[in-house]
């Protein structure tokens, strides 16, 4: 059943926005050929999006604490506020521009509720989306994320009086993914490489999202990344990137790309394109009211800077050279180090007696890639292995490993699903073998330990173990809901059991901070008593939400 355009279904977009592009995130940056070939076209847009999810999400719990609701207005204004605030690279900044488009228009007509009239306010806002592209970019050029997002208006507005706000959604994602495969044939570039537009193809999977939240029907079919073969291998991508790179990227071409948050007024803010437009290319300035996101690639990139110190107040500058960030050279950069998220404090400190970097999170706030990305930088090593422990962390995780990449750091996802995969994997961490000796270690020992948690059911629902009702004690195996109880202790046995039949030597303990005192010694009595040659470790972790974490060598 179709959703209206509301608040709502801009919190679902973005939701599935942030999936689609976890999902396509290597596959973009494997074809990232224009305007340079540095592979971070997916990553950026990840990046960008994360923040206006986190934007929006901020919107909605202050308007909860304020006993509201977040109207149409409030939820896209927050999106793309985040997205601007948080724009990397020259798609980024352009999606931004893009989501201030459409805000422009969903913002004046906040409430929508005719099928109609919200037809034909998101085909509006589609155009004035793809309108606003072009005049952020200095030189556009066809071919490219522009050319995909006009394409999308088009078939907006010929999808216009035929149905609601969802079937208009729906006709722009397919315009976009028809105008996508012709890239090849527009972008000399492009054509050589034998790949479609980077940015267009993160422009499908965003509009993409947008007709699945609106429809209510999900999919997950990827975005066609080459002409010829609609779902290439990534090593095909990969060698097309290579040839790309080699044959077609301008080795005189700017070297710096330069991206900064600026507070300046209008009148400022064209002086400073004029001066930035003769400084390089690709320039982009996004933005409105006061605040704008610049981005160009220049020589020169102390003058980038200093021209926006001239126009207002630029912060969060941030410099990359083509071939790695632009970073201070620090001679006491330690050889390698791990980098884990953790849910409670005990936690974090087992980690730092380890010597790993914990990364704290809060109860209900899991932690943005920048955060990670932050961790991992505070590690000072050249080498990281990065323990995310938690399996809705791993488009996250991945997309903090590939920006600490670009930034010369060597970083390996040890691809752990709970803490105590986790702990598994830092037992057996040796700084002192090979980096790939250490992570085939590291990954082994967490894919040999089977993981369960004990949660507290807050409504009824259907479970793979049956219908549970709030307040019964939930056991999760491996993910998944196998024992239902109404006593902590017995359920955390029956689990124990369960995962014991089939075999083990290691039991790992982490109790919750709500998790009873007596707790523990049961359990160890148990497992002494039914399971002979079991050794057992109890960690006090302080999580709260899952009162037992259980692990199984």
């Amino acid at each position: 059943m179709p959703n209206p355009l509301d608040a709502a279904a801009v919190r679902a977009w973005c939701g599935l926005a942030l999936e689609a592009l976890g999902r396509e995130r290597e596959r973009i940056d494997a074809i990232n050929v224009y305007p340079v070939a540095d592979g971070d076209t997916g990553t950026n847009l990840y990046l960008t999006l994360e923040s206006a999810a986190r934007a929006v999400e901020a919107a909605f719990d202050g308007h909860a604490s304020a006993g509201t609701a977040p109207g149409l207005a409030d939820a896209i204004g927050a999106m793309a506020h985040g997205a601007l605030i948080g724009a990397r690279g020259n798609s980024g900044t352009i999606v931004a521009q893009l989501l201030r488009g459409m805000t422009e228009v969903l913002a004046a007509d906040a409430a929508p509720t005719d099928a109609g009239r919200a037809a034909e306010a998101l085909r509006r806002a589609l155009r004035r989306a793809a309108a606003s592209t072009y005049e952020a970019v200095a030189h556009p050029v066809e071919g490219t994320v522009l050319t995909v997002a006009t394409a999308a208006a088009d078939a907006a507005e010929r999808a216009a009086g035929t149905g609601g706000a969802a079937e208009v959604a729906r006709a722009a994602h397919e315009g976009a993914r028809s105008a996508l495969r012709a890239t090849p044939g527009q972008l000399a570039v492009l054509g050589r490489a034998g790949v479609v537009d980077a940015g267009g193809c993160g422009l499908v999977a965003l509009l993409g999202a947008l007709a699945d939240a609106l429809s209510g029907e999900t999919s997950v079919t990827p975005v066609a990344v080459r002409a010829d073969a609609p779902l290439p291998e990534a090593a095909g991508c990969e060698a097309a990137t290579r040839a790309a790179a080699d044959g077609c990227h301008n080795p005189d071409g700017p070297a710096f790309e330069v991206i900064y948050l600026l507070e300046a007024g209008d009148d400022a803010v064209a002086r400073l394109r004029t001066r930035l437009d003769g400084l390089g290319d690709s320039l982009v300035v996004v933005g409105g009211d006061g605040l704008w996101n610049v981005h160009v690639h220049v020589d020169d990139a102390g003058a980038a800077v200093e021209a926006g110190i001239e126009a207002g107040r630029p912060y969060r500058i941030r410099i990359t050279h083509f071939g790695g960030a632009t970073r201070v050279k620090e001679p006491a950069m330690a050889a390698r180090a791990v980098v884990a998220v953790v849910p409670g404090a005990g936690l974090a400190g087992l980690c730092s007696e380890v010597g790993a970097t914990p990364v704290a999170v809060r109860p209900g706030e899991p932690p943005a890639s920048g955060e990670l990305v932050q961790a991992i930088r505070q590690a000072h090593a050249r080498e990281v292995m990065l323990l995310p422990n938690d399996p809705e962390l791993r488009h996250t995780a991945a997309a903090a490993a590939e920006q600490a990449r670009t930034e010369g750091v060597r970083v390996a996802l040890i691809p752990t699903r709970s803490a105590v995969q986790g702990i598994a994997a830092l037992a057996v961490h040796e700084p002192g073998r090979s980096f790939d000796e250490d992570v085939v270690a590291m990954t082994s020992a967490a894919g040999a330990t089977r993981y369960a948690e004990l949660a507290v059911a807050e409504r009824q629902s259907w479970t793979m173990a049956g219908v549970c009702q709030a307040g019964d004690v939930l056991g999760l195996i491996d993910g998944d809901v196998a024992v239902i109880g109404s006593d902590l202790t017995v359920t955390a046995t029956t689990v124990l059991d369960r995962m014991l039949s089939a075999g083990g030597e290691m039991v790992t303990l982490v109790l919750g901070a709500q998790a009873p005192p007596s707790l523990a010694e049961r359990l160890e009595r148990h497992v002494h008593e039914r399971h002979l040659a079991v050794d057992t470790v109890v960690y006090d972790g302080g999580q709260h939400g899952a009162p037992l974490l259980i692990g199984v060598e």
